[in-house]
């Protein structure tokens, strides 16, 4: 079985396409690059803070709208750490995933699950027209590995949302 036939199929494609993407932490751009187009592409409200946090916003389903926003959140960094005798270089390469009977692996990395399935379901929710939902924030905060700094420096009132 490869990555993309695991069910739920969204989520399993969103996490190998965003473990494509070099993502270390404080060095965040170019996953945030992929963030942001993918809300261009759905067309919803989509914002970048001054500190690199994402924020996108996809409006209630008919029927939905009088119901509490929901805010999810996780983060676009991921730990990296490769074992000693394995080349790679964090910076320029994405994750090599793998299928191992039923467990989803890394060839000599660690596999970007921290916090990189969070950000996969909340795409694949962003992505889906076949849930009802109310208000969603997605927000996708940075640099959380080694400091907190998109969570720690996230202004007040920029969420709207009453369930995290």
């Amino acid at each position: 079985m490869t990555l993309p036939e695991l069910k739920p199929q969204g989520l399993w494609k969103f996490f190998d396409d965003l473990n494509s993407i070099p993502r270390p932490s404080k060095k965040e751009e170019r996953v945030r690059e992929w963030v942001v187009k993918l809300g261009h592409d759905w067309k919803f409200k989509t914002q970048i803070d001054e500190v690199g946090n994402v924020l996108i916003q996809k409006p209630a389903t008919p029927g939905m709208e009088n119901r509490k926003t929901i805010v999810m959140q996780s983060h676009l960094d991921m730990v990296h750490q490769k074992n000693n005798d394995t080349n790679f270089d964090f910076d320029t390469q994405g994750i090599e995933m793998y299928v191992d009977g039923d467990w989803v692996r890394a060839r000599g990395t660690t596999l970007g699950a921290d916090n990189g399935l969070g950000v996969a379901m909340i795409m694949a929710i962003l992505e889906a027209t076949n849930i009802k939902h109310p208000a969603i924030e997605a927000l996708f905060t940075i640099d959380e590995e080694t400091g907190m700094t998109g969570a720690l420096n996230l202004k007040g009132g920029v969420l709207q949302g009453e369930i995290l």
